[in-house]
């Protein structure tokens, strides 16, 4: 699963990790998703930002660290007070609306829209995992420079999945028994990263988007079945 979503993110752009947050939904332990999900996006997105470090907006950096530490305490608390079936329904409906939702294009932004973003994402981010589309549609307009833009949205994303990570390790998860599952994912994302830029990109990719846009939409319906099917039998 790593291996191909992490290809055919890099092949044709898509959400890599939307599509993974989906599948986990049947591999997965719904408490385990969000969590395991963010250290291998961690990892995915560490090595991006360290090649880019020089292009880094490293003042923009500190401002969104500034709201993403009171939105991942926030976000915690929600987490933990919605109960599984509620959990799976809420991520089913949350992947739908990243899958089709045309995001608006907003205007740059300041150092206090970072704090802002850090706090509003964060949030989200522990309770539905993906919300990279976000951030990269906030630093866009930031950033015209494409090289400027990459570095700082990977080190957005990385900084975003530590705070992540160290909130869901405070809350009391443990991470122990899934670290040989997690070291195997980002591995197999690394070749499938490889594999993608090398291969996949030969692939018509507007018929490919469309196919595979349908394929997740299954899929957060499926989750959103199993989780109101779950609360009605609570």
């Amino acid at each position: 699963m790593s291996f191909f979503t992490s290809a055919l993110t890099v092949s044709v752009g898509i959400g890599g990790g939307v599509a993974m947050l989906a599948l986990m939904g049947y591999l997965v332990p719904v408490a385990a998703i969000i969590p395991v999900h963010g250290v291998v996006q961690l990892g995915s997105n560490v090595g991006r930002a360290a090649v880019l470090r020089s292009h880094v907006a490293w003042a923009c950096l500190a401002a969104f660290l500034a709201g993403a530490i009171p939105g991942a305490w926030t976000g915690g608390i929600a987490v933990g007070a919605l109960p599984e079936p509620a959990l799976k329904a809420a991520l089913g409906g949350f992947i739908l609306i990243i899958t089709w939702m045309r995001l608006p294009r907003l205007a740059a932004i300041k150092l206090p829209g970072f704090v802002l973003t850090g706090a509003v994402t964060t949030f989200l981010t522990m309770i539905f995992g993906a919300t990279g589309p976000f951030n990269a549609v906030v630093l866009s307009k930031t950033f015209p420079d494409r090289l400027r833009f990459q570095a700082t949205t990977a080190a957005v994303m990385s900084l975003q999945h530590v705070v992540k990570t160290l909130a869901f390790a405070l809350a009391g998860f443990a991470f122990a028994p899934w670290l040989p599952l997690m070291a195997a994912m980002i591995l197999t994302g690394l070749a499938g990263t490889w594999v993608g830029a090398n291969i996949l990109r030969r692939m018509p990719e507007s018929h490919f988007q469309m196919i595979f846009r349908i394929c997740l939409t299954v899929l957060a319906l499926d989750l959103v079945r199993r989780g109101v099917a779950g609360m009605a039998h609570a």
